[in-house]
């Protein structure tokens, strides 16, 4: 059974453009759509769309909610299968446990009722830093939003975090026929005690590149690499390159029985300033 694309949706405009990207996601990858709408019931300001019955206002307007993120999908795709679902929990932990079924879970930059000078709202930061399984959330500007600039960035972290996350990275490269810029930032250190600490550090990065790369592309032979080691801070040097890219993709680690958020502070920058969907790949520890 192929695992779906799950979106979570609740009407907002961010929520929506994540619909978008992920139709047409599922339409690359031959994938099943799901969008799910989760909440505790609490009452959202405004109108609230009734049909005569006595079911719950809130009930009618996830039904609501859903009903029209599945017709924009089919608007957008027809080819796409999509299926729906209304969970009455908390949308963090309701995402989390449709994750365990998913190829990856989308979400959009922040959600409805969330103030506008968010940069990124709760559920897309909680359910990026817990999951196990990918996470796209899906912001910046509209180049990127719908693939025009055909290239996907990777930020290759430490050793532990990437193999995985690799994968992922030349699968998207390969589904979409696009180049993938594979990044290692190094920095350079004037107490590394060498007479040339800063070819060395370059040298070890180009190293762990290779290392990487070296069984993951072999699975992969459409996939057109670029492999880079950049000097400078990871997270300024990935913030600038996704300016040109359709995707930006790292790796994080999980450890087990840790249950508290689980990503590091490149993640918590690209999620914050990217200029294009961020996918975080959690690597399990």
């Amino acid at each position: 059974m192929t695992l779906p694309l799950v979106v979570g949706v609740d009407g907002s405009d961010a929520s929506l453009a994540a619909v978008d990207w992920a139709v047409d996601e599922a339409a690359r990858g031959g994938l099943p759509l799901r969008l799910v709408y989760a909440s505790l019931w609490e009452r959202y300001e405004g109108a609230v769309p009734t049909n005569g019955s006595q079911r719950p206002a809130e009930r009618v307007l996830a039904e609501h909610i859903v009903a029209s993120a599945a017709e924009r999908a089919v608007r957008r795709n027809p080819g796409v299968k999509v299926t729906t679902a209304v969970r009455p929990e908390d949308p963090v932990d309701a995402l989390l446990h449709e994750g365990n079924n998913a190829f990856a879970l989308v979400t959009g930059e922040r959600g409805r009722g969330e103030l506008k000078g968010l940069l990124l709202g709760s559920v897309g930061l909680g359910v990026a830093a817990r999951a196990h399984c990918p996470v796209i959330v899906v912001r910046g500007d509209e180049t990127g939003l719908v693939g025009m600039h055909e290239r996907i960035l990777f930020g290759a972290g430490d050793p532990g975090t990437g193999d995985r996350a690799v994968r992922f990275a030349l699968r998207e490269a390969e589904t979409r026929g696009c180049a993938l810029d594979v990044v290692r930032a190094w920095r350079w250190s004037p107490h590394e005690g060498t007479d040339h600490p800063a070819r060395e550090q370059e040298e070890r990065a180009t190293a762990q590149l290779d290392e990487l790369l070296h069984e993951a592309v072999a699975a992969y032979p459409g996939a057109l690499v670029r492999r880079m080691a950049v000097e400078g801070p990871p997270r300024r040097i990935l913030v600038d390159r996704s300016a040109a890219a359709d995707l930006v993709i790292i790796g994080a680690r999980r450890r087990h029985g840790h249950f508290g958020l689980q990503l590091g502070l490149v993640g918590h920058t690209l999620l914050h300033h990217a200029h294009c969907p961020v996918a975080v790949v959690p690597q399990l520890a």
